[in-house]
């Protein structure tokens, strides 16, 4: 069975990469397919790695030390790490922000990009300090830690990383996903 990944690049056509069709159009795609999906079926339809890819989105579960004191948290983010850090890593979970959002930071990205094919290969070549000054970027900012992670990793090609945005697999947990957009929304303006 295809993954949505490879059917949604297979109605896409021959143009490959996040910059050939627009947001809105990956958005509809998306919700014609994968209104239902869960986050457990797109797990078992991915590439599944012990430790998120360099330069790729990832998918997991995770459950946030912290959690007790966080005005809310996201228990399966997509993530693209920046650096590491003791015991985990800094990373940039696109679900902090409202789907038309990720997909203008996703542009904003693709000037990190290794090549302009956008493929399997291309990765985003970029740490924290390269990006740590964008404003859209602010409110995805998070710290992960090994010891709190609850799955492996759904590694995010780049070539599907303009679907990955779209999805509705975010999983906020003591806020809905309009205070938590509200909020990035503010901490970008």
């Amino acid at each position: 069975m295809a993954s949505i990944f490879d059917t949604i690049r297979g109605r896409a056509g021959s143009t490959t990469g996040h910059m050939k069709k627009s947001a809105q159009w990956y958005r509809t795609q998306v919700s014609k397919l994968a209104s239902n999906i869960t986050a457990r079926q797109l797990m078992r339809q991915g590439k599944l790695t012990t430790r998120p890819s360099r330069g790729k989105l990832s998918l997991y579960a995770y459950d946030p030390k912290l959690k007790g004191t966080l005005p809310y948290y996201d228990v399966f983010p997509l993530v693209l790490p920046l650096d590491p850090i003791r015991g985990g890593f800094i990373g940039m979970n696109f679900h902090y922000l409202p789907p038309l959002l990720r997909f203008e930071m996703l542009d904003k990205m693709s000037r990190f990009a290794t090549d302009r094919k956008f493929d399997k290969k291309t990765i985003f070549d970029l740490n924290y300090d390269d990006v740590k000054r964008i404003k859209i970027i602010k409110p995805t900012l998070k710290k992960y830690l090994w010891s709190h992670m609850r799955s492996d990793f759904l590694r995010v090609d780049l070539d599907e990383a303009a679907i990955a945005i779209m999805l509705p697999v975010a999983r906020f947990k003591k806020a809905s996903e309009a205070v938590v957009w509200s909020d990035s929304r503010n901490k970008i303006a």
